[in-house]
């Protein structure tokens, strides 16, 4: 298949990057990165006008309309920041839930951006983020109460609304609970913000259709995987060229250090890397909004390699840079944290192999 990008969706990738380098230096990287809410009120509102809030959102319920290769599209170079801030909890992953629940109303708050969201669904443990749901939703008095602990929750500090995933009577169930209220945590990633909602008698109310939720929570956890992938290959891509430029200028025994032979085959095995990596990741984003076949075992192998890639090309980026890549004042740092951050959100490499396994030996 072709994966170059159509005039439309080149278009939308210069005016992302455009807008990044106007609005994002390293210096507001880091303040961001030290702050505990991560984003300022004008960055949002300025990605709100850009129309990028709706960029998944039906254009019936307000937004543009578009699919998940125009997302993946976005998500790659908001990886180059990386990004700091709600995009990714609100308007891909929020919205690729609400949209999936058929939750119209809620649709139209996160593409005017009047409203952020999250979603909680990753817990403890390690697998597949849908088998392992603890969280529960009792029927009490007229009432929905939620229990459990809910330990990652991107922007839960911060976001207007979280949509939960929980476990049923009737199996797994997703519910709206207004005002999250997260307690902000450390993470690996300073520039994406986690926190630590406890549901412990909270007011809860349906979503989504009667019955049971599962095979929409794994599109969903499918959809802003490939995403998250887009993201890394992002990553990869901006540490991969930051190395490339610093070996071309770091002179050594009164050479460039590009000109050396070990440096060289790193930096064409991190190329190789990211370029991979962006193929499969590319092919994952059709295959969804195709409904191809091949969907599923696209989504495991994008999310698996693409998080591989990107914590190889990110340390190697380090490993170039020399003792200065080991410093604040590098960038390097940034993007091999979100790299690693990254691969453990919506099912790491291993979990993601598993299931590719899954899928290749026991297709029917």
């Amino acid at each position: 298949m072709d994966f170059t990008l159509t005039e439309d969706q080149e278009a939308l990738r210069q005016a992302v990057a455009g807008f990044l380098a106007d609005h994002m230096t390293g210096e507001e990287l880091r303040q961001l990165a030290d702050g505990e809410r991560g984003f300022t009120d004008e960055l949002w509102d300025a990605m709100v006008q850009m129309g990028w809030t709706g960029l998944l959102v039906p254009e019936a319920a307000g937004g543009l309309g578009l699919g998940l290769v125009e997302a993946a599209v976005v998500m790659e170079e908001m990886g180059r920041v990386p990004l700091p801030g709600p995009y990714f909890s609100s308007a891909v992953l929020a919205t690729l839930a609400a949209r999936y629940l058929g939750e119209d109303a809620l649709l139209g708050d996160l593409a005017s951006g009047q409203r952020r969201a999250t979603v909680a669904i990753e817990e403890a443990g390690s697998g597949d983020p849908v088998d392992r749901v603890r969280a529960r939703v009792e029927r009490r008095g007229g009432h929905f109460v939620a229990s459990g602990l809910e330990p990652v929750v991107l922007d839960g500090h911060s976001a207007d609304f979280a949509i939960l995933v929980a476990r049923t009577e009737h199996g797994l169930g997703s519910f709206l609970l207004e005002e999250p209220g997260g307690v902000h945590v450390p993470s690996l990633d300073p520039t994406r913000k986690i926190a630590r909602v406890d549901l412990t008698g909270r007011v809860v109310t349906p979503l989504g259709p009667p019955g049971d939720h599962t095979a929409i929570w794994r599109r969903v956890v499918d959809d802003a995987a490939v995403a998250i992938a887009a993201e890394l290959v992002g990553v990869a891509d901006q540490a991969y060229r930051l190395a490339v430029e610093y070996a071309k200028g770091r002179v050594a025994f009164d050479r460039p250090i590009a000109s050396f032979q070990a440096i060289k085959h790193k930096l064409v095995d991190m190329y190789n890397m990211v370029e991979m990596a962006r193929a499969g990741t590319h092919f994952a984003a059709w295959a969804s909004d195709t409904e191809d076949p091949e969907r599923e075992r696209a989504v495991a192998m994008a999310k698996s390699y693409a998080a591989e890639a990107a914590i190889h090309v990110t340390g190697d980026s380090i490993q170039v840079h020399g003792g200065v890549g080991f410093t604040w004042a590098c960038d390097a740092h940034f993007f091999y944290k979100r790299a690693k951050q990254d691969d453990l959100l919506l099912g790491n490499q291993a979990s993601q192999r598993r299931r590719l396994a899954r899928l290749v030996l026991n297709p029917a």
